[in-house]
Formats: structure tokens, sequence, C-alpha cells
């Protein structure tokens, strides 16, 4: 199984990383996307991909939270780094206007920027979006038939905006989220709506620790070990056999990525 979203340069990591890693590798996680969110954790990313080369691999790109610290939208280190092989998409880009973080119309420039680069650099694009699915989709719609593919990750909209998402090709990824019996009740109904050749399984950590693990992690850190009981999850959500769910999430992720 493979974990299209993992924080791994986040500093929750610094005391353990290399057994995070192995725990991963322990729980059958066979390969892992690291997720750059800024200038410098694209660049940690990419760093840390090489450090496991064939297990690990990154993207590059500037999360909306980020956007105010871009300056040069040509995105000069972001290009640069899309040129090493471990980078396999650009992201994460696109939209939050949950915490409005950067101002929005920062966010916008930045995205379509990152939309612009992909495009032109033949990369897929890894996508967050949070209470902004109108201009998201208004913004990415002219470029779905440029991209070799994109995939919203972490997805936690409604019906509404997965029709859209799926009608724009997009594919999916689902998260720890469909875990929380509070938060992701919706998205359980969801899941088995996603068609099987667009469903990706992540688990966005350190983020996002699933709410029903047992006995109760000691810590709210999530790991990319804890992927096979997300999978488990979705699963049985979509009334589907785990092994059959890991087979074809797997192959999604590899065409996706191209690993």
């Amino acid at each position: 199984m493979i974990d299209i979203g993992v924080n791994l340069t986040s500093s929750q990591f610094d005391a353990d990383r290399h057994r995070v890693v192995e725990r991963a590798k322990e729980a059958g996680v066979s390969a892992m996307v690291l997720t750059g969110t800024d200038l410098d954790s694209s660049v940690a990313a990419l760093s840390l991909a090489r450090q496991y080369p064939g297990y690990c691999y990154s993207t590059a790109g500037v999360h909306p939270h980020d956007a105010k610290t871009v300056d040069d939208l040509s995105l000069p280190v972001i290009r640069e780094l899309a040129q090493h092989d471990e980078v396999v998409a650009i992201g994460e880009c696109g939209l939050d206007f949950n915490r409005d973080f950067s101002p929005r119309q920062q966010q916008e420039a930045v995205f379509e920027a990152q939309l612009s680069l992909a495009a032109e650099l033949n990369l897929p694009v890894f996508m967050h979006c949070r209470d902004a699915h109108e201009r998201f989709s208004d913004i990415f719609r002219p470029w779905q038939d440029k991209l070799p593919g994109a995939v919203l990750h972490c997805f936690t909209g409604n019906e509404d905006e997965l029709n859209a998402c799926l009608d724009m090709g997009m594919s999916i990824g689902i998260t720890g989220w469909v875990c929380d019996e509070r938060r992701g009740a919706d998205l359980k109904a969801l899941v088995s709506k996603i068609p099987a050749d667009r469903l990706m399984i992540e688990t966005d950590a350190p983020y996002l620790i699933p709410r029903d693990l047992k006995p109760k992690p000691k810590t709210r850190r999530n790991e990319p070990c804890n992927l096979p009981h997300i999978a488990d999850r979705i699963a049985q959500c979509r009334d589907e056999k785990y092994e059959d769910l890991i087979t074809f999430s797997g192959e999604n992720s590899r065409r996706f990525f191209a690993i």
C-alpha cells in the first residue's frame, strides 16, 4: 500500500524519523510520497526522499497557508526541485478559506502559478481545498486538460463537491478523517461513491491520527504505519475486501505518480 501524503519533514518526527520509516515498512507500507508545503520543506522532502531511494518520493510546492511567503510567481525554487527524479508532483497547492493564513488573492495567484508550472513540466498536482470549493474549481477548471493528473488530497467535502471534483477528472485522497466518529460521518457515506480507479489513501501524518485506534495511542502524532487501519476502515465503508482496496489504490498511486 502507498501513503500518498506524509509530512515527514515535520519537527514532530525529529527525534525518531528513521524509526517512523521503519515502522511504516513493517506495517506493509510499500512507498510514501513526502509532502512539500513551502520552499524549505520542499527542499527537505527531496533530501529525505533521497535517503530512502525507491521507497520515498516527494512533492514540491507551496501550501495556501504559505502563499504569503511567495514573492516570485515564476517559482524558481519549485521549478528547480521538479527537475529531480524523486519529485513526482507539484504541490501541496490550492486554497484554504477556512483559516486564511494567507490573503485569498495571494492564495489564488500562487495556486494558479503552480498549476501553470505543473502543466509546463507535465507533472501531476497534489492539491488542498478547504472551504473554497467554488473558487478552487474556477481556477482549476481551465487547467484540467493540460495536466497529466490531479489529486485532491484529504478530501472532506460534501457529495456535490465530490461529484464536481470527479467531473473535473480529479483523483481523491482519503485520510483517517474517515475514522472520526464525529467529523467523519458524512465522509464515510461518500467514499463508496469514489470510482475505484480514482481512489488513493494517505495518513497526512503527523496530522489526523485515526480516532478509533485501539489501544488508544499515548500521543496525537499520526504515523504512516497507521495506513493499514485507515485502509481497513475505507474498505468497510465501500463494502470491499481489504486486499482489493490495497491493490487498486496502490496501482492508482503508482500510475498517478509514475513510481
